[in-house]
């Protein structure tokens, strides 16, 4: 493997020189066939911050972002995570997360945490308000390379080193059950899960057809209230709608939506918009829009998005279809 990595500041003998590891990637995809169900392993996906963790075994840590980026000082809460193999030099694949209240990865909240690794002093009391916790998947090295033996190796090694404390965690794999595993993680509001064939071994920085990951998509009907125009090629068109939902009969804003529309489909949106122009802003409060023009909120979509924001507000939403067949009134929120 090219490159190695030191820790700065380590002082102890006992530590090695590691060797930079790249994340294996997943590639996007649907469950395995059934018939090789077994073949497979299932793990949540979570929605964090992807970290290669570095322990040379003198109770130093480093954590490595999927860029390669040096992201150790963002997450002083995880320094103590270097003592806890002992001299055990290894290097671990796993996920950075900010917590909610029922214990799932809130993006909202982590991206509070990112970008911090120059400003310790931040970092120090952003990790007090909004503590990081880390969920390990994955051992590519332990006393030695193990990229090259297969998952079910690695995580029997991973799984005898009984990570868990207080600010990181080894989650459960299930092996076979696939269904079952992406009907749970979609009733448990998770962002989705990663399947793992079982004779798979680690591909530093490939996105390989071994891990295959499902986002849990959702669909929701939205009102548009109003839109964002376009620039370039899109002048004169809509760059994106703005959508709501009725709540306690005020209509109240959910977010923007900019993708899903052929150019067909563009332009006849752009025709009802203007039909429906206003200079009143439908929405209980008034979104932070730069350039936003307001329409009537006679026109019902569906949109399709992963989760929600604490606010309340769709991620990475994605436009399907209008629904003539829907009176606005029958947008009935389903807000959190």
């Amino acid at each position: 493997m090219p490159g190695s990595v030191g820790i700065p500041g380590s002082v102890d003998n006992t530590a090695v020189r590691l060797p930079l590891i790249a994340p294996m990637l997943a590639t996007p995809g649907t469950l395995p066939p059934a018939g090789q169900d077994m073949r497979w392993s299932y793990e949540t996906k979570h929605d964090g911050q992807r970290a290669v963790v570095y322990l040379p075994g003198d109770g130093s840590v480093l954590l490595r972002a999927r860029s390669g980026e040096d992201i150790t000082a963002a997450y002083p809460e995880l320094r103590s995570l270097g003592g806890v193999l002992g001299t055990t030099p290894a290097i671990l694949d796993g996920e950075i997360l900010v917590l909610d209240e029922q214990g799932r990865g809130d993006f909202q909240l982590l991206q509070s945490r990112m970008g911090l690794a120059r400003s310790p002093g931040k970092a120090a009391r952003r990790a007090a308000e909004a503590p990081a916790h880390l969920v390990v998947f994955d051992v590519m090295y332990l006393r030695g390379d193990l990229t090259s033996l297969r998952y079910t190796r690695r995580r029997q090694e991973l799984e005898g080193l009984a990570l868990s404390g207080p600010s990181w965690s080894t989650p459960s794999a299930l092996v076979g059950h696939g269904e079952l595993a992406l009907r749970a993680s979609r009733e448990s509001g998770l962002e989705g899960l990663v399947c793992k064939r079982l004779d798979s071994v680690y591909e530093p920085g490939v996105r390989s057809r071994a891990w295959i990951k499902i986002r849990n998509v959702r669909t929701v009907d939205v009102i548009v209230g109003g839109w964002v125009p376009g620039k370039g090629r899109l002048s004169g068109l809509p760059g994106a709608v703005l959508v709501g939902q009725r709540e306690a009969g005020r209509l109240r804003y959910v977010g923007s939506v900019g993708t899903g529309w052929s150019e067909v489909e563009r332009a006849e949106l752009a025709q009802l918009l203007r039909a429906a122009e206003t200079d009143r802003c439908p929405f209980d409060k008034v979104p932070r829009v730069a350039g936003a023009q307001w329409v009537l909120p006679r026109l019902v979509g569906e949109v399709r998005y992963s989760t929600r924001t604490r606010a309340g507000l769709l991620r990475q939403p994605s436009w399907l279809r209008l629904r003539p067949d829907l009176a606005p009134e029958d947008s009935a929120a389903d807000l959190p």
